[in-house]
């Protein structure tokens, strides 16, 4: 009872954070996001770490990772169009050049691995800057995101529970089932729908394309994270959530989706 009490506070401060961020400001967005994308690639840097001869410094990641939220932001807001992404541009050089004095075993996995958590975990965090403002400021869209993957992950967790006979990816996730993936995209459409009477200016038929492409990519994002977690032995990606893991346990879903709703998002726009 204490777990569940623990598990239900936590998970309903960690919404409310999120959605209240998202529609209070775009300032209050940047300023909690910001921080939630760099202890993201914090805690990526501390799971690839586990690995032998990976030793990527856990600050200098964190530290990527803000600078490209921040400098999505400044963009993407157009507060500072240019040249504001050279700021993270000559960090990254930095970076390479630094690894030259650090004298680690094998600085080509530092490289790697490094690279990785930009373009893995920071680059998503920051492309949610630019669904925000694709239309000036769009922050239902944003929430819509969020909305999708929770309504998806929690259709695929009843149906699955309750009728789940058929694997999905056994090796990877012995839970999840085919039964429970498309339970997960059936209540998934219907959260497209009630998103279509909100923004009207998107039709039904593309906020249904929409709930599926997260449904899709959101799934693949969810087992990318689980084999990760299978490759370096841990059960969660870190403990920042009580009772609900890491954040890379709660964003799994979004590392996939966001980049390819973003693509999406262009094209109607």
């Amino acid at each position: 009872m204490n777990n569940f009490v623990k598990r239900t506070l936590s998970g309903f401060i960690f919404v409310a954070l999120l959605v209240g961020s998202i529609l209070l400001s775009q300032y209050a967005f940047a300023a909690v996001f910001v921080v939630i994308c760099g202890l993201s690639v914090h805690e990526f840097h501390k799971l690839s770490n586990r690995q032998n001869n990976v030793e990527v410094n856990l600050w200098i990641g964190l530290i990527g990772g803000m600078l490209l939220f921040a400098s999505s932001y400044l963009h993407a807001s157009g507060i500072w169009r240019y040249p504001v992404f050279s700021i993270y541009g000559f960090y990254i050089v930095a970076v390479l050049i630094f690894e030259l004095y650090r004298q680690k075993a094998n600085p080509l996995n530092n490289w790697a691995y490094f690279i990785i958590g930009q373009v893995f975990v920071a680059l998503p965090f920051s492309l949610l800057n630019f669904i925000l403002f694709i239309n000036n400021w769009q922050p239902l869209i944003l929430l819509a995101v969020f909305i999708t993957i929770w309504v998806n992950d929690t259709g695929a967790y009843l149906v699955g529970i309750t009728f789940g006979k058929h694997r999905l990816f056994e090796r990877i996730s012995p839970k999840k089932s085919w039964e429970g993936f498309f339970g997960g995209a059936f209540f998934a459409l219907i959260s497209g729908y009630v998103f279509s009477l909100f923004i009207p200016e998107i039709s039904l038929l593309k906020w249904l394309v929409f709930s599926e492409i997260i449904v899709i990519f959101g799934t693949f994002g969810d087992l990318i994270e689980s084999l990760m977690k299978r490759t370096v032995d841990v059960k969660d990606s870190g403990n920042v959530i009580p009772g609900h893991g890491g954040l890379l346990d709660r964003f799994d879903s979004m590392l996939l989706a966001a980049p390819v709703i973003f693509l999406y998002l262009s094209f109607l726009f």
